[in-house]
């Protein structure tokens, strides 16, 4: 930025890209601190999310447990090879975007699929167990997402905040003054300009 002041051409060609210059620059301050506010807004809504899912995610972990506990306690830890499915659970993170800024929006779960031939859990505490672990993790996949996207948001808030900051402090002022000393040299010369003119026209007279 401060490389363009001295490209500048003297006169009105100077003056009028100094002026369009620091309309830009303002319009681009403005348009950064609108960014920097959705930015600190949907950080703020992320972070407020992750921790709703992270207490939703201890709950439910001590749920599994206690129910996992008693299933053993019922059935002996033999048991636990009957209660796990074989298949897996999935989870896939969709995206979003903000003012540029790609961040995890949202979790969506598949539960694992147990197959007519896989033997079930052999008491209730163990399928009580089950489903509380399964809540456990969606709960902690959606505070992880929420979590990553408030650090990302976070992030371009800081850079963002940086940007408005050298706009503000010294770009503008620069261009301003700049622009200050351009008009006040042309209001000179346009000065001298009619001294000179008026001084002809009083020399021709004679």
């Amino acid at each position: 930025m401060s490389g363009q002041g001295s490209r500048v051409p003297a006169g009105r060609a100077g003056r009028l890209r100094l002026r369009r210059s620091l309309a830009t620059a303002l319009r681009g301050a403005d348009l950064l601190e609108r960014k920097l506010r959705l930015l600190l807004d949907r950080e703020r809504l992320a972070r407020q999310a992750a921790e709703e899912a992270g207490a939703v995610w201890r709950q439910r972990l001590a749920e599994a447990d206690t129910w996992l506990v008693r299933g053993v306690l019922l059935g002996g830890e033999a048991a636990l090879a009957e209660a796990v499915p074989a298949d897996r659970a999935r989870v896939d993170v969709g995206w979003a975007a903000l003012m540029g800024l790609r961040h995890p929006a949202t979790v969506s779960w598949t539960d694992p699929v147990r197959t007519p031939e896989e033997p079930t859990p052999p008491n209730t505490a163990l399928a009580h167990a089950g489903t509380a672990y399964r809540a456990a993790v969606r709960a902690a996949a959606e505070h992880a997402a929420h979590r990553a996207a408030a650090e990302l948001l976070a992030a371009e808030a800081v850079r963002t905040r940086q940007r408005v900051r050298a706009l503000r402090r010294h770009w503008i002022p620069q261009l301003r003054g700049q622009l200050a000393a351009a008009e006040l040299a042309l209001e000179e010369a346009e000065h001298e300009e009619a001294v000179r003119r008026r001084w002809a026209a009083a020399r021709g007279a004679r």
